[in-house]
């Protein structure tokens, strides 16, 4: 099970007194472009919708529209369509390939923006940009700053096999995710929860926190009590590579296991095992992507040799490193949909599997 170890803030709202109640609202500029980072963006649209709210989404920045799916299709970022669904006027939607680009830089300053937000917005950010909101830029990091700063703070959380982490509400400098902490949201997290569900997770703490924290960052009071980082406890999470999804089963399984969940959605996790017909002693390797797995703690048969891959109780056994065993769940094939153990191993027709 997840759960959160600090509990959001029950009363934290955006009540405010009657005489500034008609004050201009504040301007903020949403950066983002994944799917995640619009879940973040929809509750800002409706915390901005609230009747005492003061601030509004004057604009939106996001990644340019790319080719994705099987058919390659050019379609904007899902943070783009996101908004496009909510009715937000598509005019007010930038899509920069660098955020550094003069024409765009001079059409954000002409918005007059108060305060940027980012969350997985997937450009850097210069200082000619920085400079332009009077309150700041903050990012909402899925790590417990300052450890895991990086492209993959949440992958590499999990590949580590770490039991709590969080998310943080930071304010952005040029060095990277080095700024000033306004707030951080810790999570315990067990031995199965994959990247893609963490990482939902997170970012609606994410959220929920930045809501909180919005009156605090206009009125100027966030940054007086921000918390600088003590770089010396710095940790990095350098982004994955395609290179890096495949098992070696000389490694422990627990290593291998937080891989598996680290890499879940992107790039996943690969491996080849030796097929081999007992018929005619004929051998062929075949390439799996591993989709779940878990720790076997029960006891290889003595009657099977060292490298040989069993099937029990719905689980392919893969013998690893340090004397330790790996269950497979789930795996898929090229070009196949992903399938159970018990369906992969019917498949087999009888012949036998051995690591590599």
């Amino acid at each position: 099970m997840i759960s959160s170890s600090v509990m959001i803030r029950r009363f934290c709202s955006f009540s405010v007194t009657a005489s500034s109640s008609t004050s201009k609202k504040k301007r903020l500029v949403f950066l983002g472009s994944p799917q995640v980072s619009a879940s973040v963006l929809d509750a800002l649209f409706n915390a901005s919708a609230a009747p005492d709210s003061h601030f509004e989404v004057t604009a939106i920045v996001t990644q340019p529209p790319s080719g994705r799916d099987r058919g390659r299709k050019v379609m904007p970022s899902p943070v783009a369509q996101h908004a496009l669904d909510r009715g937000f006027p598509s005019d007010l939607i930038f899509t920069p390939v660098k955020a550094g680009e003069e024409t765009f830089l001079f059409n954000f300053k002409s918005l007059e923006p108060d305060l940027c937000v980012t969350a997985a917005y997937g450009n850097i950010l210069p200082t000619k940009f920085l400079n332009i909101p009077s309150k700041g830029t903050v990012n909402i990091h899925p790590s417990l700053l300052p450890l895991y700063r990086g492209a993959a703070p949440v992958q590499r959380t999990l590949q580590d096999g770490v039991k709590e982490t969080g998310v943080s509400l930071a304010y952005t400098v040029r060095k990277l995710d080095a700024g000033p902490v306004i707030a951080r949201e810790r999570v315990t997290i067990d031995d199965q929860i994959k990247a893609p569900d963490l990482l939902d997770l997170l970012f609606d703490l994410g959220s929920k926190l930045l809501i909180c924290e919005l009156p605090s960052i206009f009125d100027g009071s966030a940054s007086g009590r921000a918390e600088e980082q003590d770089d010396s406890k710095a940790t990095l999470a350098p982004k994955i590579t395609p290179e890096e999804s495949w098992l070696s089963f000389d490694e422990d399984a627990q290593v291998l296991h937080n891989k598996v969940r680290a890499f879940a959605g992107w790039p996943g996790t690969r491996a080849r095992l030796n097929v081999i017909d007992p018929s005619s002693g004929e051998s062929s390797i075949i390439e799996l992507k591993i989709i779940s797995t878990r720790i076997y703690g029960g006891i290889r048969r003595q009657d099977k040799e060292a490298n040989d891959v069993l099937y029990t109780k719905g689980s392919l056994v893969i013998p690893c490193g340090g004397g330790t065993a790996l269950e497979v769940l789930e795996v898929q094939l090229p070009g196949k949909r992903a399938v159970n153990a018990a369906a992969f191993w019917n498949g087999l027709r009888g012949r036998m599997l051995k690591k590599l």
